[in-house]
């Protein structure tokens, strides 16, 4: 009998993969038909978020079928029924939301009061209990040439708080590192670059009293979207230390912040000192773009890109050194985890953490990698 039970569970248990279809969409915009980077895909029926790439393309795998809800910052918000998607391409097009001109908003209140309250509020709304798996990723150029990659898929638990618990499902790591620069070449801080997504410590700087002296602020509608304004921030030519170009969207009903950018241009960077001591560091390219997802009454980080490059002084040569890191939710509840504490990770990153790979987790992440970071990745697991 047990034996019978046995074959049964394998048989069910391939019948239901067998049922598993791969989809691939392209979302694109209906008057230009270039393909739409950012826009978020959301599977109904598992609450799978998936995020379009550069060439605007989603991938994912369902047992079933599903509506899909896709969505993006500048485009009008579209439900597309299952009826028509086949498991091969298929295209969508979203319509521009051309609702409000680019026009300044003039307020009694002061642009850095506004900036303060979006803060403190979409901060107080971030700090509850809920769980995100969030496949993250990061490229390393080591003068000019990729010279190592790591990806994951990992559990971020907040309890009411910026602080997170982060669990590791599953990882994996490609390439080498020269010995004499591979301490700045470990990676960004997981749970650090999360609550600093959480507490919006990149912030910091222009919420002071001396920021008026330092940035101009310019509050203007959204050019796209009638329910949101942004705000520009960007120094004074007579600002000493500021150089940092800021962008932020926020929804003026709710107020929340759905996306912020965060730059530097060449001009401000000529206005940097250049260092020439042991070990200093010529940022050369400064760039941070964090978006946020407001469904009903969850809000929580859906994706974000960093991306540094600077030249780092050692004694003999100068190092050119380049870093791209990514992360996309691709699962939001309310519900906690159990775990042990065996089980936190509680390294920095996941640069040396031996690769845990169960299934191939990066086809089916929530973000669909372009031909040519397939290709880099590839490279970079062949030379190991």
């Amino acid at each position: 009998m047990r034996k019978i039970i046995l074959l049964f569970f394998v048989l069910f248990t391939v019948s239901v993969f067998s049922q598993s279809e791969e989809y691939s969409i392209v979302v694109k915009d209906i008057e230009t038909l270039l393909p739409i980077e950012n826009a978020a895909v959301v599977v109904l029926k598992t609450k799978q978020i998936l995020l379009s790439n550069k060439e605007g393309k989603v991938t994912f795998v369902l047992n079933g079928s599903s509506s899909l809800e896709i969505s993006e910052t500048d485009y009008e918000k579209v439900t597309l029924r299952w009826g028509p998607l086949k498991p091969d391409l298929f295209v969508v097009y979203l319509k521009n939301n051309k609702t409000k001109l680019d026009e300044i908003v003039v307020s009694k209140v002061n642009p850095q009061k506004v900036l303060q309250k979006i803060v403190a509020n979409s901060a107080d709304k971030l700090a509850s209990s809920y769980r995100l798996k969030v496949y993250v990723r990061e490229f390393f150029k080591l003068d000019n040439q990729y010279s190592y990659y790591n990806d994951g898929l990992v559990n971020f638990q907040f309890s009411g708080k910026p602080s997170t618990t982060l669990l590791v499902e599953q990882n994996r790591s490609y390439g080498l590192l020269e010995t004499d620069v591979s301490a700045d070449l470990k990676g960004y801080d997981l749970n650090n670059i999360m609550e600093n997504y959480a507490d919006f410590k990149y912030f910091d700087p222009l919420l002071e009293p001396k920021a008026k002296k330092e940035y101009d602020f310019i509050v203007k509608g959204h050019p796209k979207n009638k329910d949101y304004y942004v705000m520009i921030i960007t120094p004074l030519d007579k600002a000493k230390e500021a150089v940092d170009n800021f962008e932020i969207i926020y929804d003026t009903e709710k107020k929340l912040i759905v996306e912020f950018t965060i730059d530097i241009t060449p001009q401000n960077l000529d206005k940097m000192e250049e260092k020439s001591t042991v070990n200093a560091k010529n940022i050369t390219k400064s760039f941070i773009k964090v978006n946020y997802r407001i469904d009903r009454e969850d809000y929580y980080l859906l994706s974000s890109n960093e991306e540094i490059a600077y030249n780092l002084i050692l004694k003999e040569e100068v190092k050119k050194i380049h870093v791209r890191n990514s992360f996309i939710t691709t699962n939001f509840n309310r519900q906690n985890f159990t775990y042990s504490e065996s089980d936190v990770f509680k390294d920095k990153s996941l640069f040396n953490k031996k690769n845990k790979i169960l299934t191939n987790y990066w086809d089916v992440s929530g973000f669909t990698a372009t031909d040519e970071e397939k290709a880099i990745v590839s490279s970079l697991e062949f030379k190991l």
